[in-house]
């Protein structure tokens, strides 16, 4: 996995300066942007991320980025900054998504505090998201009756309730349950229930 990178977006070009000055002083790879809208049109890394981002600033504020990113599909972490803060901005930060928000002057521990714990979020994210799509491609390697022998299997059918559905004999049935189980990785019968949970796939149950 590549090494973490924070972004961070502030229209104030010492108070951009100065955070991005702690974070490479803490070995933490930083990238500065001016304008929200040159930040929103960067490609989402494939590699642990956040943003640092100032609430207040022209043309697209930290909420509207903050909206962007949601309706982009991209969970990256938030880390608001304000120097203006009120109990209601804190609620809108949060509703927005927002994993921490600091007052200006920020305290420098605080913000390298809050910058790993929210990389330490999204690794972890970025982890599931690789094994869904790891999951996603192993089913579609599946032959058409081998998911539908899968979702028979999840639901809890037998080897003679498997192959009376698919109008097989038994030891097809159980031929088709061996590949499914290889093709999917599964080394159990309950992995193969959890990886159809992350794949949302329906179960046949018997009747």
């Amino acid at each position: 996995m590549s090494a973490p990178l924070v972004f961070v977006l502030d229209d104030d070009a010492a108070v951009r300066a100065s955070v991005l000055n702690l974070l490479a002083a803490d070995g933490i790879d930083a990238r500065g942007f001016a304008a929200g809208a040159d930040f929103v049109r960067q490609a989402r890394p494939d590699t642990p991320a956040c943003l640092v981002c100032d609430m207040k600033m022209p043309e697209l504020d930290g909420l509207d980025v903050a909206s962007i990113l949601a309706r982009q599909g991209c969970e990256l972490p938030i880390i608001f900054m304000t120097g203006h803060g009120t109990i209601p901005m804190t609620v809108q930060a949060m509703k927005a998504g927002a994993v921490e928000f600091l007052t200006k002057p920020v305290v420098p521990d605080e913000l390298l505090r809050a910058v790993r714990d929210a990389l330490a979020l999204d690794e972890a994210r970025l982890a599931l998201r690789r094994e869904l799509a790891a999951l996603r491609q192993r089913h579609e390697s599946l032959t058409p009756r081998e998911r539908e022998t899968m979702t028979l299997v999840i639901g809890g059918l037998l080897n003679k309730q498997v192959a009376d559905a698919l109008g097989v004999s038994e030891i097809m049935a159980k031929t088709h349950k061996r590949k499914v189980m290889e093709k999917m990785g599964a080394r159990s019968l309950a992995d193969l229930v959890r990886y159809a949970e992350r794949l949302q796939i329906s179960q046949a149950r018997s009747r």
